[in-house]
């Protein structure tokens, strides 16, 4: 594994993403802030090598940036596709011999092959979230015994990619000291 050697001096990207509105609709808000974080976690991989991308560099843990874009569009999947829309598709990465292969595999996984599937498991989360504009609609699948509604949905999408982007900006600092929110 190559070492790590983060610059501690102030350094920062310039942030090409669309702040959500200060006021609009329910769905328009949740999807706004859902896409913001979606893009901040592509804005923390911006203009990272492909061996930077794979660098855990918090041991024991797996955490890449590689390995949160191949979670995101695992958990993108689940959570539009196959639960609220109720397709019956494979996981992406998961498997119960390897429940925590997005993380553990990057040392041969495709980036290319990762962020195209994590920006086409965005995209149709986008169109499932559309076609059901009422946010109490009840998922047509469910997980670990619940019903849970669009609403949530969105809510907890929100809630995973802000966990995960706190991880992303801490890995991208040691990586190249390059900070921003």
């Amino acid at each position: 594994m190559t070492s790590i050697t983060a610059s501690r001096q102030d350094h920062s990207m310039p942030d090409k993403r669309i702040a959500p509105p200060a006021s609009a609709g329910e769905h328009e808000m949740l999807t706004a802030w859902l896409d913001w974080h979606r893009e901040t976690l592509a804005f923390k991989c911006d203009g990272l090598s492909e061996e930077q991308l794979r660098l855990r560099p918090s041991t024991p843990s797996t955490l890449s940036l590689l390995g949160l874009v191949r979670h995101m569009a695992g958990v993108e999947r689940a959570w539009f596709r196959m639960r609220l829309n109720g397709e019956d598709i494979d996981h992406l990465y998961y498997s119960l011999e390897n429940p925590d292969g997005e993380f553990d595999d990057v040392e041969t996984a495709s980036v290319g092959e990762a962020f195209s599937t994590w920006r086409a498991e965005v995209e149709a989360a986008r169109a499932v979230s559309a076609a059901y504009p009422d946010l109490d609609t009840p998922a047509k699948r469910e997980a670990r015994g619940v019903t849970y509604s669009h609403r949530w949905i969105l809510v907890h999408m929100i809630e995973e990619y802000a966990r995960h982007n706190g991880h992303a900006d801490l890995i991208r600092e040691q990586i190249d000291g390059v900070t921003g929110e």
